[in-house]
């Protein structure tokens, strides 16, 4: 039986290296699609110290880690579930 499922991951290969064998790649994730390499900030707690969410899309950032451990703490899963789950916590629309 095929069932129908939303992959929450696509790795599209765009081109590898024939010397060394790097890759770039694009990551198709809900809710963007991430070129690779990428540098990926951390949230830890829901937060990237530093730098507002506005601020990371005007410089293009595709992806923000969440450490679920620390978000499981700090701010926790109920005031997480309050604010309408992460992304909305955080103000942030991309993956």
């Amino acid at each position: 039986h095929h069932h129908n499922i939303t992959m929450a991951l696509r790795f599209k290969l765009l081109e590898t290296c024939g010397v060394c064998a790097a890759r770039a790649a694009d990551m198709v994730l809900p809710h963007s699609t991430v070129h690779t390499p990428v540098f990926m900030p951390v949230g830890t707690q829901g937060t990237l110290k530093g730098l507002t969410t506005q601020q990371l899309r005007d410089l293009d950032c595709r992806i923000m880690l969440g450490n679920t451990y620390h978000l499981g703490h700090r701010p926790g899963p109920e005031l997480l579930t309050e604010a309408g789950g992460l992304h909305t916590f955080m103000n942030w629309d991309r993956s």
